[in-house]
């Protein structure tokens, strides 16, 4: 028999059936399903938590708040990185950065952070996001 994807099986015992509870008498688990007698364990509605004393262990825990954003943040390089990689007159796009080895993909944006002072003349930036401050820097209105 050739091994090929509808003849792969678990291996044997490293499954188990789950229990289906409240199936008729016949299945062994019929009449009070499993819960036994009475009293509150044995109702519907009450919580496994509640069941185990767990629910103020629970509420008793200091929880994490906020959320991680999955958007991936800018990848940043200052004027500094710019004025030691580039030429008075270059073109300052994602694609040149990666070529320098500024930055380590096109896919992510890029941030150009003010810190340090632009030595070159006649730089244009194309596709590259700035902060205020490098804006002030190179004369530019902020785009609002």
């Amino acid at each position: 028999m050739s091994l090929s994807l509808h003849t792969i099986k678990p291996a044997k015992g490293s499954t188990k059936k789950r229990k289906r509870v409240g199936r008729g008498n016949a299945s062994g688990h019929g009449t009070y399903s499993t819960r036994g007698l009475k009293g509150q364990k044995s109702r519907a509605g009450v919580s496994n938590l509640k069941r185990l004393g767990m629910k103020m262990t629970l509420m008793r825990t200091p929880k994490k708040r906020g959320f991680k954003s999955l958007k991936p943040k800018d990848q940043v390089l200052n004027l500094t990185d710019i004025n030691e990689n580039f030429k008075d007159g270059d073109t300052i796009n994602p694609k040149a950065l990666l070529k320098k080895d500024l930055i380590d993909t096109i896919k992510i944006g890029v941030k150009v952070l003010g810190n340090g002072e632009l030595k070159l003349k006649n730089l244009k930036f194309e596709g590259v996001k700035m902060s205020e401050s490098v804006r002030e820097k190179l004369g530019m209105k902020s785009e609002n």
